[in-house]
């Protein structure tokens, strides 16, 4: 039996304007077009591509053309050497690779974004960069027990405002659990963990709600120092006990001592993957939006289209045979429970918000009296 590739019941209405938008199941979508791809809303009678919302929306080339080159991509390959191998024009694979990076970014943010995770660990760090506007950093956190990159922010200057702008985002994925926070010697790290993880207290007064921190927040730092003599690293506890220290550590990687390694790792992971992180490379980047869509196309592959030999789980046959159960860190962290192909991540929709009435301007409406 051949299934249908067109599905009315999996599909929702993406026009703004409709009262359905964004709703799966409610009978308003209908097949338009087969031989065009295309979809009817009963409610607002307006009718879409069966693309839209993905990332091949617009594509004039086949998709299986399109999904190639995006992979290819995001494991390293150059742009240039995309177009020879596929004949195409530079600038074209320059925008696929900056769609698929846009709509990757919408898929982290509404898969893992809005996902409540029992972190255990989190690993933060920093990134310099050169494009050919000057110097940028690109600040990065990583869930240790999962290998889950958590999201990533560029920006022109090393200061608070970034650091606070990665912290709110590892804040909206975390849940209230104890918490180990390992970073650098930069100081705005204490700062921005110590004012991030804070819940509003219920008030009965108007005005602004006290803050109180999170229970069992660890807070350690890595600091290197560069001497004649060698590499030197010092490792301190700003916050939490070490008893607490110790037993988060044996949670989340299985015992050893504060390290930002895990991290470090992945920060080697996107500089292979992506050729504007190389250092002394000559293919710079000349915006740091096109380092921000590069780095959530390298991240979010990494997330869910690749397997993590550390997340291998060995399953016993026999005494004498075994075999593994190969993870992605969406898998290892609850997210999916498969391995997302290029395409199938490529071609995920996000629905829209739902839709709120517009407000009535105006004197409400008298009650007349019934006869």
């Amino acid at each position: 039996m051949q299934v249908d590739p067109m599905n009315p019941s999996e599909e929702f209405c993406p026009n703004m304007a409709c009262s359905a938008r964004g709703k799966i199941g409610e009978g308003n979508i209908s097949i338009h077009s087969r031989k065009e791809g295309r979809y009817h809303c009963n409610c607002c009678g307006k009718t879409f591509s069966a693309t839209h919302g993905t990332a091949l929306y617009g594509i004039k080339h086949e998709a299986d053309t399109f999904t190639k080159v995006v992979t290819l991509l995001a494991y390293g390959c150059p742009i240039q050497a995309a177009a020879i191998a596929f004949e195409l024009d530079v600038r074209t694979v320059r925008n696929w690779m900056e769609r698929s990076g846009e709509h990757c970014q919408s898929v982290h943010e509404a898969v893992i974004g809005t996902a409540k995770l029992d972190l255990g660990q989190v690993q933060a760090d920093e990134l310099k960069i050169k494009t050919q506007q000057g110097t940028v950093w690109m600040a990065m956190a990583e869930c240790v027990p999962f290998r889950l990159w958590l999201g990533g922010v560029v920006s022109k200057n090393r200061d608070f405002a970034l650091i606070r702008a990665l912290v709110a985002m590892v804040f909206s994925i975390a849940l209230c659990r104890p918490l180990l926070l390992a970073a650098d010697g930069f100081i705005s790290y204490v700062r921005a963990f110590q004012e991030g993880f804070r819940s509003p207290l219920p008030r009965t007064t108007p005005g602004r709600p006290k803050l109180r921190p999170w229970d069992n927040i660890a807070i350690v730092q890595v600091v290197k120092h560069r001497t004649q003599d060698g590499l030197s690293v010092q490792r301190r506890i700003v916050q939490g006990s070490t008893d607490l220290v110790q037993r988060l550590l044996n949670q989340s990687q299985g015992g050893g001592q504060i390290n930002t390694a895990y991290l470090e790792r992945l920060n080697g992971t996107f500089r292979q993957c992506f050729a504007a992180l190389t250092r002394r490379g000559r293919r710079l980047a000349r915006l740091p939006q096109t380092l921000t869509r590069g780095m959530y196309l390298v991240g979010t592959v990494y997330n869910f289209c690749a397997y993590h030999d550390s997340l291998a789980l060995a399953l016993q046959i026999s005494p004498c045979r075994r075999r593994w159960l190969h993870r992605t860190p969406a898998i290892a962290a609850g997210l999916t429970d498969h391995r997302w192909s290029v395409f199938e991540l490529l071609s995920f929709k996000i629905a829209p918000p739902p839709f709120v009435p517009p407000k009535r301007l105006g004197r409400p409406p008298k009650l007349r009296a019934s006869l």
